[in-house]
C-alpha cells in the first residue's frame, strides 16, 4: 500500500547512519517533473586507517564523485540525499532490505524483506565471511544471491549460497547483465514510461528474473519484462513464479517464436537473447531489428546452418581450405564466420556492433556476446561491398541475412546500388 513519502524516507535514515549494520544504499531515477542534483547515488560503510567512514559515490552524466564522511557530519549529508527528489531508493542492512519507490501520485510504494544472505550479528555472510569494507574491494556483484528469485529458481539454497552446480549460469546472467548496464542509455527527462525489456528464448526465465531485479534496483525508470518460449512449460513455470514473487503486473511470459512475437506498444527498449540454439539467435536478432530496439544482447549458442552450408559448397575457397580441413577447426572457423556475418548485417542495419567475450570459458565455452546499440547511422558502400564480398566468397546464405532481406533491400537503395 502506498504511504506517505516524507514519513517513508524518515524511516529510511536511521539505516543509513547505522554504520554497524548498514550493508549498501542507492539512491537513483527521478520524480516526475523534478530532476536530482546527481543520477545516482551510493552509500556504503567502509574501514580506512583513520576509522570507519560512510562512503557517498555521486554520479553524474560522466563520472563518479567519492568522499568518505566521518560519522557525525554524515548526517547532513543522508538528510540531503533525502531532500533530493530521487525516484526510488534500495537500503540493505545486515537484517533486512528496503526497496522505496516514488509513485507518479507523490507517494511512497515501499517493499521490506528480510535479508537472506546477511546476519545481523556481527555484520558477516550467511556462511561466515564478513562483509566486505574496505576501501579496496573486488568487482561487485550485480545479483545479490541472497535474491528470493534466486531460491525460487532453483539457483541457490535455502541459506542464500549459489548451488555449485548452478555457479556458470549465475555468473553467465551475471555478466550478460554487467553488459547490459554498460550500454543502457539514461533515461530522458521526460521519460517515465515503463523500460520495455524483452528475453527471446527465455527457457527457465534465469534471465528475465535476472533482467527485472537488477533493472527495478537500479531505479532509473519502471520496468517490465517478458519472457518469450515456444514451450508451454515455459510459459507456465515462468508466470507461477511471477506470481508467487508478487511480480506478475511486471514480470509476465508469452508462448510463441521470436519471429512470431507481437507486442503492444512501440516495442521493446531492450533484447536479450541467451543461448538461443543455431538460427533460433537470427530470428531474436531479426525481431528486434524488426521492432527498432534501442540495445541488442544475444550469446549465441550452436552454429549449424553455416556447417550445413559450407558442407554443401564443396570445396573451400584458395587458400583457405586448411580452415575447414579438419572436423573441429572446421566447428570453431563456422562459429566465427556466423557471428561475423551478424555483426555486419546488424551495422548494416543502423547499429553500432561490438563482439566480446562476456564471461571466461570456464563457466560456459559458448561465452561470445553479441551487443548492439541501434544509432541509425547509414552504411558506407563500402561496408556493404565488404559484407557481400565475404558472402560471395565462401558461397553461403547466412540466415539472418534471409529474415532482414526487406532491411537489406533498402540499405541497397540508400548506397545507390
Amino acid at each position: 500500500m502506498p504511504e506517505p513519502l516524507n514519513e517513508a524516507l524518515s524511516a529510511l535514515r536511521p539505516a543509513l547512519l547505522d554504520g554497524a549494520n548498514l550493508v549498501r544504499a542507492v539512491a537513483a531515477g527521478r520524480r516526475k517533473g523534478e530532476s536530482p542534483t546527481w543520477r545516482r547515488v551510493e552509500l556504503r560503510p567502509v574501514d580506512l586507517k583513520a576509522g570507519s567512514r560512510l562512503q557517498v559515490t555521486a554520479y553524474d552524466e560522466r563520472q563518479a564523485h567519492t568522499r568518505n564522511e566521518e560519522w557525525p557530519a554524515a548526517q547532513h549529508v543522508v538528510d540531503e540525499l533525502l531532500a533530493e527528489p530521487f525516484g526510488s531508493w534500495h537500503v540493505e542492512t545486515t537484517h533486512e532490505t528496503v526497496q522505496l519507490r516514488v509513485t507518479k501520485k507523490g507517494d511512497a510504494q515501499v517493499h521490506r524483506s528480510a535479508a537472506g544472505a546477511l546476519s545481523a550479528a556481527g555484520a558477516v555472510a550467511a556462511d561466515g565471511a564478513p562483509i566486505q569494507r574496505s576501501h579496496d574491494r573486488a568487482k561487485p556483484r550485480l545479483i545479490d544471491p541472497a535474491e528470493p528469485f534466486l531460491a525460487e529458481l532453483g539457483l541457490t539454497d535455502a541459506q542464500g549460497r549459489v548451488k555449485p552446480s548452478r555457479q556458470g549460469k549465475y555468473r553467465q546472467v551475471e555478466e550478460m547483465l554487467r553488459a547490459l548496464d554498460a550500454v543502457l542509455p539514461v533515461a530522458g527527462t521526460d521519460d517515465l514510461r515503463p523500460m520495455q525489456v524483452v528475453d527471446l528464448g527465455c527457457g527457465n526465465a534465469y534471465l528475465t528474473f535476472a533482467a527485472y531485479d537488477f533493472l527495478a534496483r537500479r531505479g532509473t525508470r519502471p520496468v517490465q519484462v517478458t519472457g518469450v518460449d515456444v514451450k508451454a512449460q515455459a510459459r507456465e513455470h515462468g508466470t507461477a513464479v511471477a506470481e508467487r514473487l508478487g511480480w506478475a503486473d511486471d514480470v509476465r511470459f508469452v508462448e510463441g517464436s521470436a519471429a512470431g512475437t507481437e507486442l503492444p506498444g512501440s516495442g521493446p527498449d531492450v533484447v536479450l537473447a541467451l543461448h538461443a540454439c543455431d538460427t533460433a539467435t537470427d530470428e531474436a536478432l531479426a525481431r528486434a531489428v524488426g521492432w527498432g530496439t534501442g540495445v541488442i544482447l544475444a550469446a549465441p549458442c550452436c552454429h549449424h546452418d553455416l556447417q550445413r552450408q559450407l558442407a554443401a559448397a564443396g570445396p573451400s575457397p584458395a587458400p583457405y581450405a586448411l580452415l575447414t580441413r579438419h572436423g573441429i577447426l572446421r566447428e570453431r572457423f563456422t562459429d566465427v564466420l556466423t557471428d561475423a556475418f551478424r555483426a555486419s548485417l546488424l551495422r548494416l542495419v543502423g547499429y553500432r556492433v561490438e563482439v566480446v567475450e562476456f564471461v571466461g570459458s570456464e563457466h560456459t565455452p559458448r561465452n561470445t556476446l553479441i551487443r548492439a546499440v541501434r544509432t541509425g547511422a547509414r552504411p558506407t558502400g563500402e561496408q556493404v561491398a565488404e559484407y557481400r564480398e565475404l558472402a560471395a566468397a565462401w558461397g553461403v546464405q547466412p540466415r539472418l541475412a534471409v529474415l532482414l532481406s526487406d532491411e537489406l533491400a533498402h540499405v541497397g537503395a540508400v548506397v545507390g546500388e
